[in-house]
């Protein structure tokens, strides 16, 4: 089948008119509907329904949309591999969940995106579900997580150990758990959670949960609040008097961990890559610290 037929029908089935499809693909009208009319004796079924200035899918050409979407997808995920084999590129995926992107990831892809340039980096933010099963079917190379799975098949190694710490921006001296105001609960992973609960005694119900540090930071910085951050994001606020640590609340200690496939074809690539993500200690992203003369 001509592909062409496909992305036709996919333009006539966006604009709901023949005239303006034909005019977003540089053809003529007449073109657009001899197109429609082949596809339509391939599945020997009506498409559309055709009405003037009411152009509407047919029950049959409703269930061809998202095939026709997925050969279109397909077919060029199979046209950039062929052209990275061509250049000899390794295209290497790395994935995280939100918050080891905030504390993590942010800077390792900076490091790679400069010291390997001959790497087509793909990067992700998936559920922790999401990674184990994307590790095991090898669509992605290299995870980033917090809480990593024990799966035999999985090959986990320690990147990097960061303190979380208590911060609010409101000055008054807290003493207690119960004198925190505005708490966000942010998810830095089932330990912590487990950690806590048992350890961070009389906090209030939390304002907001979310799964990310820079949605919290976000927050407390326009209308205040407070939660568990990791030192290297707040200490620039902290430094600038924007945040201030709570020093009678408990600090947590969180490893991050790198996890791939013990068969994956690129694990040359991917211990180079670990390599860079070990060189120095994370920095918090430009994007979450304090730009200086900016209000």
């Amino acid at each position: 089948m001509d592909v062409e037929l496909i992305k036709t029908f996919l333009e006539v089935k966006d604009c709901r008119h023949f005239g303006k499809a034909a005019e977003n693909l540089y053809l003529t009208q007449a073109a657009v509907s001899t197109r429609v009319r082949q596809l339509e004796r391939y599945f020997g079924v009506p498409l559309f329904h055709r009405a003037r200035n009411n152009i509407q899918l047919t029950p049959a050409g409703e269930r061809l949309v998202p095939h026709a979407e997925n050969m279109l997808n397909t077919l060029r995920m199979a046209k950039q591999d062929v052209a990275l084999a061509a250049d000899q590129v390794a295209q290497i995926s790395i994935a995280g969940t939100p918050n080891t992107w905030d504390v993590y990831i942010h800077d390792a892809i900076s490091k790679i995106y400069n010291y390997q340039p001959h790497i087509s980096l793909v990067a992700e933010i998936l559920s922790r579900e999401q990674l184990t099963r994307q590790l095991l079917e090898r669509t992605v190379d290299v995870a980033i997580l917090f809480d990593p799975p024990k799966v035999e098949e999985l090959k986990i190694e320690s990147l990097h150990m960061f303190k979380l710490i208590p911060v609010t921006t409101f000055e008054h001296e807290i003493e207690h758990g119960s004198e925190v105001e505005r708490y966000i609960m942010i998810d830095w992973g089932t330990s912590f959670i487990n950690w806590h609960a048992k350890e961070v005694i009389g906090i209030s119900i939390p304002a907001i949960r979310t799964s990310t540090a820079r949605i919290a930071l976000d927050l407390m910085l326009q209308c205040g609040g407070s939660a568990y951050l990791p030192d290297m994001l707040a200490r620039p606020f902290i430094e600038q008097g924007t945040l201030f640590e709570i020093p009678k609340l408990p600090v947590f200690e969180r490893e991050v961990f790198s996890a791939f496939h013990k068969e994956n074809e690129n694990e040359q690539r991917i211990i180079e890559i670990k390599n860079l993500l070990r060189k120095d200690d994370p920095e918090a992203p430009a994007i979450m610290t304090p730009q200086i003369g900016m209000d």
